[in-house]
Formats: structure tokens, sequence, C-alpha cells
């Protein structure tokens, strides 16, 4: 692993699996999310990762649904924006890659492989629904899979690497950094890497820290130093895990998308609160954190780009 000099905070603002009746302070329109991501660049996050949310909290794909995120906050910041490519398992792969193709951004998540990505759990813990499409659709992860075969990855990593865009490699498991090696080996992938390990979703590996010491292990012997890490671990085990990741050198992720709490039994009401409390404890490690330039440096970022004439970073 690259050690980090400078600690990159990725905030994860809205995504897609966690729905509006869980907490009240879930971004879902355009409006909240430019303002979500904006609080969380403002208290330290060098990177937002992008999803969109129709005015009910439905996940969206439409490129107009991004044209009313992106360039807002591109126009106020040079934080760097990283759109997905994950979007939901219930999405078209055409779909889950219009954002990112609309923009090019500098940074784009793939996930690393298909598997059982379950979150119907949710539906036990939610008594009173806000919207009827919410229960159905966690409810349907126990059935379904998020699919991503190795055509589909190969395609992305094609069709947004023309453009210059990089890649945050989301592994939920072991297997998905060998996958990673795989396309590295066929030249598909432009090193230095950027390694997301995922931890805590049902389905993936588990949010025990052995395992997070593992994949470093794993991704260590496959990448050596061409690889910088980060971590992040869904619901509770949230800050504990990025504060693991910091301490073995590498890079953290925080956000709703991820947690929606920021302590026991008490719900975070903004991104920027997360991002607050991953930085004091990363600045208590004695290390410093990184700004958009910074992150821009050590991923190897292409930096300020333009399409069709609009600024992209």
């Amino acid at each position: 692993m690259r050690k980090a000099e400078k600690v990159v905070i990725t905030t994860a603002v809205t995504g897609s699996v966690n729905v509006p009746s869980q907490s009240p302070y879930l971004p879902v329109t355009p409006d909240e999310v430019v303002e979500a991501a904006l609080g969380a660049i403002e208290a330290g996050s060098a990177v937002v990762h992008l999803h969109a949310r129709h005015p009910d909290g439905r996940p969206a794909w439409e490129p107009e649904v991004f044209t009313q995120i992106v360039p807002r906050i591109t126009e106020a910041t040079d934080a760097v924006i990283n759109i997905t490519t994950g979007g939901s398992s219930q999405m078209t792969m055409e779909q889950r890659l219009a954002g990112a193709t609309t923009f090019a951004p500098e940074l784009a998540s793939m996930n690393m492989g298909s598997m059982n990505f379950v979150y119907s759990g949710i539906a036990d813990r939610v008594t009173e629904w806000r919207h009827d499409w919410e229960k159905p659709y966690v409810q349907a992860t126990y059935s379904h899979p998020f699919i991503n075969t190795f055509d589909r990855i190969e395609h992305t990593l094609r069709t947004l690497g023309a453009a210059g865009t990089r890649f945050e490699f989301e592994c939920y498991d072991i297997g998905h950094l060998y996958s990673l090696a795989y396309f590295v080996d066929r030249g598909l992938v432009p090193t230095p890497l950027l390694v997301q390990g995922v931890f805590g979703i049902l389905g993936g590996i588990g949010s025990d820290h052995e395992n997070l010491e593992h994949m470093v292990r794993i991704a260590d012997k496959l990448f050596g130093d061409d690889y910088s890490f980060s971590a992040f671990a869904a619901g509770r085990d949230q800050m504990q895990f990025a504060t693991h990741s910091a301490w073995l050198g590498g890079h953290v992720r925080v956000g709703l998308e991820d947690s929606l709490w920021l302590g026991k039994g008490r719900l975070a009401e903004s991104n920027a609160q997360q991002v607050t409390r991953i930085r004091a404890v990363v600045e208590d490690l004695g290390k410093q954190i990184a700004t958009p330039a910074d992150a821009r440096a050590m991923l190897a970022l292409r930096g300020t780009a333009t399409l069709n004439g609009r600024a992209l970073a």
C-alpha cells in the first residue's frame, strides 16, 4: 500500500440503499444533495461520491437529475467528483452508467463483481413508511442480486477510461481483489489504484477488523505499492473502520450512504457532521487532511477538464 502522507476523506452523500423513512436527514432532492455535498467539502472532504434521487427518494439515473447536481458543486468548489456506476440493483447497465457518461468525472465507483447485496433488513426496522415504493424496494434485494459481470466491468473501464476517468474500485470481498488484478494484468486498469474495502454488507465480507487487515495483506500481495487503500463499514461500524483504515496508512470514507448514524442511538443530521467527526479522529492520529489538490496528486487524477465546454472540476 502507498502509505497516505495526507488522508483523503471521501463523503458518500446519499447513495441508493437507505430510504427516507429511516431518517429525515437523508438528502433526497437535488438541492439537498448539493447542500450536503458542499457542507461535507467545507468540513474537510476532498472527494464527494454522488448518487441521485427523485423527489420521493427513489434512486434516479436520468442525466437531467445529475445535471441539477454536478455542475452546481463543481462551480462552487474544487472538490473531486466521484459519480456512481453502481446506481441500484434494479437499474439496467445503461441506466447505471448514465450519470458518469454524461459528465466523465475524474473518478467513478466500480463494484468489482456480481454479489448478493442484501438490505432487506431495513423493512424489519421501519415502522412507518413515508412512500409506497420503499418497502418493496428494500425487500427485493433478498431475491435480486447486484449484477456486475466481467463483460460489464470491462465495458465500463473502456467507456469511462477513454474519457480519462479513473476508478474507486469497491471490493466487497477478497475475491474482488483478484478480479481487479485480472483487469490490471490485461492492461485495462492503469496504476496507481484506489482500492475501497467495503465491509458489513450482507452478502459481502463482514465488518470484522481482522477482515480489514486481511484485505490489506492480500492487496499488498497483488499490487505492492501500486495502490492506495480506503475502507468503510456500513452502519454502526462506520467510524471504527475509518479509524482503522487511517491508522494503517489508508484513506477514509464516511457519509449518509454508508451510515445514518453519528453515534449509538443518534442520527447524523448531516454528512458534514460525520466528516467533522472523522477529521478530528484522523488529526488525533497525527495525520493531515488532504485537500482536493492533494487527492488529485496521490490518486493520479487528471485535474480540471471540460466536456462540451463545461468545467468538470
